[in-house]
């Protein structure tokens, strides 16, 4: 579809959340410290797990009825013991998992962290699939499971030792926070905040960048992390500045998805060329190697000689609803 004279914007009603942000799941944190959760889950008929390994989740293999990828969630009886049980929380609504049994509302759901030499015991390697692939063809209730398991998954990978004194740190608190085992000290997981920004000019063109660690013809909004001390505001005004040399303002924010590769969450702006300012474009040479401006029909008709943002990602999302509808690439890719 290509795109209606007034396109809908990002972020508006009817926009759909973006792609990693359908989390449909009650993640019940007051049970996370209760005494005999742990046990009590294994004992649960209702009770599923979710296998993680390397940033991969278990999906059926063949696809479900409708050819549409499923998670594949197993009774914890079926699976071999885990380096790390994570708890998710409880499904909100009635379903059924990858083998069609009845999944009530309110079953606990885990994730079950694996290292290299356990995953023949749990299934063959085909059915081991990064997020990148398969989060947009999932449902809400499996998107949000699988990207809170890889999220979990890769911070206990990160941070077996404790970052104060070196020691090694034990899993608690259902995987949701280590303890030193010297200091007696909790952490708990982190989130990197970063800003990804659609700028436009007062003639409706969007800018997008070329980063210096992709392959040529590769473009996507700007991107960075927020610095210490700073709003995400300011860190739209800088990062900008920064990598195209622009002066931007009116700074109005969309939305955010998780990014857990490893640990991001992306929060969506769009920013406008600040009133009285140049357009014109200098990439900072670094990062960002080119920068271009287009219109609609520009970037409609440059489809097939440049390559947009993957569908996973939060910066698709923008992009179609600054175009107002989707949009193909005879290059996919996947980025944030």
């Amino acid at each position: 579809m290509l795109h209606p004279d007034v396109p809908t914007p990002a972020g508006s009603a009817r926009t759909p959340a973006p792609p990693l942000a359908r989390e449909h799941l009650d993640r019940d944190a007051v049970s996370r410290t209760l005494e005999g959760r742990a046990d009590a889950f294994l004992a649960d008929p209702r009770a599923r797990v979710l296998a993680v390994h390397d940033g991969r989740v278990l999906v059926t293999e063949p696809a479900g009825a409708d050819g549409a990828p499923r998670l594949e969630l197993r009774h914890p009886s079926t699976l071999p013991e885990p380096l790390v049980r994570c708890y998710l929380g409880r499904t909100l609504d009635a379903g059924a998992d990858a083998a069609g049994a009845a999944l009530p509302a309110g079953a606990p759901i885990e994730a079950w962290a694996y290292e290299s030499e356990a995953i023949p015991a749990v299934a063959a390697e085909s059915r081991w699939v990064g997020l990148r692939r398969v989060a947009t063809a999932l449902d809400d209730r499996d998107a949000g499971l699988a990207i809170e398991a890889v999220a979990l998954a890769n911070w206990h990978a990160t941070h077996r030792f404790c970052p104060g004194c070196g020691s090694p740190t034990e899993v608690v608190s259902s995987g949701w926070a280590r303890r030193c085992l010297v200091e007696d000290r909790l952490r708990f997981p982190r989130t990197d905040p970063a800003v990804i920004v659609l700028v436009t000019d007062d003639d409706g063109r969007v800018l997008l960048g070329s980063n210096a660690m992709w392959e040529q013809d590769r473009f996507s909004v700007l991107a960075g992390f927020v610095e210490p001390g700073e709003s995400l505001e300011a860190a739209v005004v800088r990062e900008i500045g920064e990598e195209a040399g622009l002066a931007v303002d009116r700074v109005e924010y969309l939305g955010s998805q998780p990014w857990p590769f490893p640990a991001s969450l992306m929060c969506a702006f769009r920013a406008r060329v600040a009133h009285g300012a140049e357009t014109t474009v200098v990439p900072d040479g670094e990062e960002i190697l080119e920068l271009r401006w287009f219109d609609r029909d520009g970037l409609n008709d440059a489809l097939g000689r440049v390559a947009l943002p993957g569908e996973t990602s939060i910066a698709r999302w923008m992009l179609e609803g600054w175009y107002g509808g989707p949009l193909s690439s005879s290059m996919p890719w996947s980025t944030s």
